[in-house]
């Protein structure tokens, strides 16, 4: 059952994150609904877009009242008294007052859905960053951490790009278009109708295009996550690569993924393609189409239809123009807007994915300062798809003891320093701290409470300094200096070339492995934890550092409650208390001295076989 549950968890967050449930619209509400921002002064950037969008018949119009009205009668023929001046000058005004006008609500129109855009993207992006860190570590391994890394970064870049620039082009079209196509019926309905004809097939197959622009984009954008993984990784474990010589079978993975991108974009470019050249031949049939029908309307005078003067003409044409150009260009958008909504949907896929680690928040318990007791109660837990991992594990660790939990590899004793720290929380049965379940403890309590030292200890890029202040945000270096000599390693700390200003470089490669372990141990004592988990802190350190981090943690795990995942038995031997875990198990549990005496027990198999290893290094 409880595999079950996990792997439906798991299941759906797959389909959350890659959005396949999500149409286009609900897309675009779920998106402003996470980005609010795009909201804000909607109705005066739209009225802006209108003045903006109306501004561009008024040339039309002045140029058509200028030749009919100003240089000659009002059917066209050439006035006998001459030029109107001033009313060619008066159109003039009014041509030149428009397109000021409409430059001035372009820009501002520009002005706003920048502002708003970027606005609501950077909050979009913040939303996500903080959403993919309250996913617990189950559901994060159901993805790739380039997709991941992806979905934060290039799919909101992509969104960002079309409401700023698609979306402006929008705006501007579907004004531009509705008020092209009222003047031109106001001058004759026949040709308007002519003009819609002529881009009916194109109107009609946008539903199509549509749908299938949005599967090729969504692949697309996959696709994108994929490659990113695929390079990034061999970047990271370019020691491994090196090493085993697999430049090649690297380097064909990275190609396969290239080429995968590379086909999906393909094929979502052919329907762009396609839809494109469809436009154009529409545009060409409605200008074919308004000269040969304007003609034999004129001639015939059929359907009401009379002669149409030479500006009414140069007028329709120039209105013409100004509704293709923007049909035209919205085959192009269509295909901005599936490639944005694609990015978008995976995006809010994330943010719709329910954290399993829920924040009780002001509703939480807080823990009492001082050691803390654990009680896992009933526990059990498995990784979706697998078999449970703990089955009904009780165990009970009284305040200010030192436990150690040994096991062979794949016992799950890692999985219970995650329940304890809650990294993850159980599929079933309970974890209690002083009685709380860590379930209702507010998760500010829970990270000031209770720390996890993990066996090789991450390291951002930065000075040893500003890696410690992970451990407690606000300590000075003359506290970050002080707390290194209560931990017996200050020493150490000032035999460095620049002190707590050394850079540790990328994940800490300029350290060796046992220096990140001991900026790890400096980092969790400035956090001045009354929980310390430990995944054996010393297992994959050289023996010159073993002694200075086990007489560093001897320090740390003083005057507090600790539970150690022993790696090596040296540890258990130094615990209060032993806690030994078979495929799942609690199978054994006391000192270390009374486990050692049960003959044929499981602790006293894997002492038997550490000292055997012990003696042949």
């Amino acid at each position: 059952m409880a595999a079950t549950q996990a792997q439906q968890r798991a299941g759906e967050f797959t389909a959350l994150a890659t959005g396949d449930d999500l149409g286009a619209w609900h897309t675009i509400r779920r998106g402003v609904h996470y980005s609010p921002e795009l909201r804000e002064g909607i109705a005066v950037t739209l009225l802006l877009a209108v003045i903006a969008s109306a501004g561009q018949v008024v040339v039309p119009i002045a140029v058509q009242q200028t030749l009919d009205r100003g240089l000659g009668g009002a059917d066209g023929t050439a006035r006998t008294g001459g030029i109107d001046v001033s009313f060619v000058v008066w159109m003039g005004l009014l041509a030149a007052l428009s397109i000021a006008l409409t430059s001035l609500a372009s820009f501002a129109m520009t002005t706003r859905l920048f502002r708003t855009s970027e606005a609501g993207l950077a909050t979009l992006r913040i939303k996500a960053f903080r959403h993919v860190h309250d996913l617990p570590l189950l559901t994060q391994n159901t993805e790739r951490r380039g997709s991941l890394v992806a979905r934060v970064t290039s799919d909101v870049d992509q969104v960002s790009q079309f409401l700023v620039f698609g979306g402006l082009l929008f705006v501007v079209s579907v004004g531009q278009v509705l008020v092209a196509t009222v003047v031109m019926a106001v001058y004759s309905w026949q040709l308007t109708i002519v003009v819609w004809l002529c881009f009916a097939p194109l109107f009609l197959s946008l539903r199509y295009f549509q749908r299938k622009l949005a599967d090729a984009y969504g692949i697309v954008r996959r696709q994108v996550g994929l490659m990113l993984s695929a390079i990034s990784e061999p970047v990271v474990g370019a020691a491994v690569v090196r090493t085993y010589a697999v430049q090649d079978r690297t380097q064909q993975r990275i190609d396969d993924a290239v080429a995968a991108h590379q086909a999906a974009s393909t094929r979502a470019q052919g329907f762009t393609a396609f839809s494109f050249s469809l436009g154009g031949v529409s545009a060409g049939l409605a200008n074919a189409g308004v000269i040969v029908v304007g003609v034999w309307l004129a001639l015939h005078g059929w359907l009401g239809a009379g002669s149409l003067t030479s500006g009414e003409i140069l007028a329709f044409a120039f209105l013409v123009t100004l509704f293709v150009g923007p049909v035209q260009m919205g085959t192009q958008i269509l295909t901005d807007a599936q490639l944005a909504i694609a990015g978008w949907r995976r995006v809010i896929g994330i943010l719709d994915t329910p954290a399993d680690l829920v924040d009780p928040g002001e509703q939480g318990r807080v823990l009492p300062r001082g050691p803390l007791d654990v009680r896992l109660d009933g526990v059990g837990f498995a990784y979706p798809g697998g078999p449970p991992v703990l089955h009904d594990i009780t165990l009970d660790v009284a305040a200010g003891r030192r436990v150690a939990v040994v096991g062979e590899t794949g016992s799950g004793k890692s999985t219970v320093a995650k329940l304890v720290t809650r990294l993850m929380d159980p599929t079933q049965g309970a974890v209690l701290l002083d009685g709380v379940d860590v379930r209702e403890i507010r998760q500010v309590s829970l990270r000031r409470s209770v720390v996890l030292v993990p066996q090789e200890g991450f390291l951002f890029d930065d000075t040893i300094a500003a890696n410690a202040r992970y451990g407690r945000l606000d300590a000075t270096e003359e506290q970050i200096a002080a707390s290194a000599v209560e931990l017996g390693i200050g020493d150490w700390l000032a035999g460095l070339p620049a002190g707590l200003a050394t850079r540790v470089g990328p994940r800490g490669e300029s350290l060796s492995a046992g220096e990140r372990q001991l900026v790890a141990l400096l980092r969790a004592h400035l956090a001045d934890p009354d929980l310390l988990v430990l995944d054996e802190a010393t297992s994959a350190v050289d023996p010159a550092l073993e002694l200075r981090i086990a007489s560093a943690l001897e320090r740390l795990m003083s005057g507090r409650t600790s539970i150690t995942i022993a790696h090596r038995l040296s540890t258990a031997e130094a615990a209060d208390e032993v806690v030994v875990v078979d495929a799942g198990r609690v199978v054994q549990r006391g000192p270390h001295r009374e486990l050692v005496a049960a003959v044929d027990s499981a602790y006293a198999r894997l002492h038997s076989s550490w000292i055997a290893q012990r003696s042949r290094e």
